[in-house]
């Protein structure tokens, strides 16, 4: 069975951000699984009152920027793996200005990186829940910080974007991440770089 250690985890995650793995495959492609989507009774949005934009295409300004806000934990290789996906998200995009944020219990906070991107020139930051459901934390705490947070700055508008939620992508995502863990199991490929260097991935 193959292993990695925890000193290879940092090579391993930036070689995942050059990259990154194909979740898709090439014969069905995401055009095709969206506009699947918007026949499926399952929508990706997480209210219907959202349906009214599904049609528009959001126009990226040049003084936007975004915050990638996670939950924030004790333990540091997790919060650092939120600074990896806002690499992959400024590499993947055309938002220039993307910075991470906690909403606790570790740095930046979302008064950091809110204000790092009006340090930037931003007139308009939109925030991005790094969370996959609308619980607590998308109704009420990141609002009440995000609110917070502009008090300091008049004059920059924001929004906080829905969490990653029933989007049928995601199913292609936990699949893939089965795939690789049970491939791992019976040794044909190595650690994710999730898993790398914790020795979770195994049957018990």
């Amino acid at each position: 069975m193959h292993s990695v250690t925890a000193t290879s985890q940092v090579s391993l995650t930036r070689e995942y951000i050059r990259n990154p793995p194909r979740l898709i495959s090439s014969n069905y492609s995401m055009h095709q699984r969206l506009q699947r989507s918007s026949s499926s009774p399952i929508k990706s949005s997480l209210s219907v009152r959202n349906e009214e934009f599904g049609e528009r295409e959001p126009t990226i300004r040049v003084k936007d920027g975004v915050v990638i806000v996670d939950h924030g934990s004790r333990r540091k290789e997790s919060n650092l793996m939120l600074n990896d996906f806002v690499t992959m998200f400024r590499n993947r995009t055309d938002y220039q200005i993307v910075e991470p944020a906690h909403m606790e219990l570790a740095e930046p906070t979302i008064q950091d990186a809110f204000r790092r991107c009006v340090q930037q020139g931003v007139s308009r930051v939109i925030v991005s829940p790094f969370f996959l459901l609308p619980g607590r934390h998308w109704h009420r705490d990141i609002p009440e910080l995000v609110a917070e947070a502009a008090r300091e700055h008049p004059g920059i508008s924001y929004i906080i974007s829905a969490p990653l939620g029933l989007h049928e992508l995601m199913v292609d995502v936990m699949s893939e991440r089965m795939k690789h863990c049970l491939s791992h199991v019976v040794g044909t490929a190595d650690e994710c770089v999730m898993c790398a260097g914790t020795g979770r991935c195994h049957l018990y």
